[in-house]
C-alpha cells in the first residue's frame, strides 16, 4: 500500500507564494502519475496539475498557468506545488494524489488510485 503525506500549507496575502509538498511512503510500484487536486468551501473538487513521474510531463488547469509549477525529487519520492501570485480564489484544501498504469495525464478525481489527506491553503486580500 501507499500512502501520501501533504505539507507546506499556511496562511498568505495576495500575491504570495507557497510551496506545496507530498512524500509517498510504502511500496513503490515503478513509473505513475503524481498530481494536485483542492477543494473549497461549497465548491466541487477540481484539478489543479499533474506531473509524468518518468519523463516529467505536465498538465496545469487554466486558472494556475503561468503562477504554479509542479516537479517531482525522483530520489525523494515527492512532488511538490510551487504557488506564486497566489489569489484569494486559491484559497481551499489542497490534495496530493496518484495513479499507475497509465502512460497520459488524466484530469478525473475518480482515476486516481492514491490520496494524500489534505493541507489547508488561505490566501487573503
Amino acid at each position: 500500500q501507499v500512502q501520501l503525506v501533504e505539507s507546506g500549507g499556511g496562511l498568505v496575502q495576495a500575491g504570495g507564494s507557497l510551496r506545496l509538498s507530498c512524500a509517498a511512503a510504502g511500496r513503490t510500484f515503478g513509473s505513475y502519475v503524481m498530481g494536485w487536486f483542492r477543494q473549497a468551501p461549497g465548491k466541487e473538487r477540481e484539478f489543479v496539475a499533474a506531473i509524468r513521474w518518468n519523463g516529467g510531463t505536465t498538465v496545469y488547469a487554466d486558472s494556475v498557468k503561468g503562477r504554479f509549477t509542479i516537479s517531482r525529487d525522483n530520489a525523494k519520492n515527492t512532488e511538490y506545488l510551487q504557488m506564486n501570485s497566489l489569489r484569494p480564489e486559491d484559497t481551499a484544501v489542497y490534495f496530493c494524489a496518484a495513479y499507475f498504469g497509465r502512460s497520459t495525464i488524466v484530469q478525473e478525481g475518480y482515476q486516481y488510485d492514491y490520496w494524500g489527506q489534505g493541507t489547508q491553503v488561505s490566501v487573503s486580500s
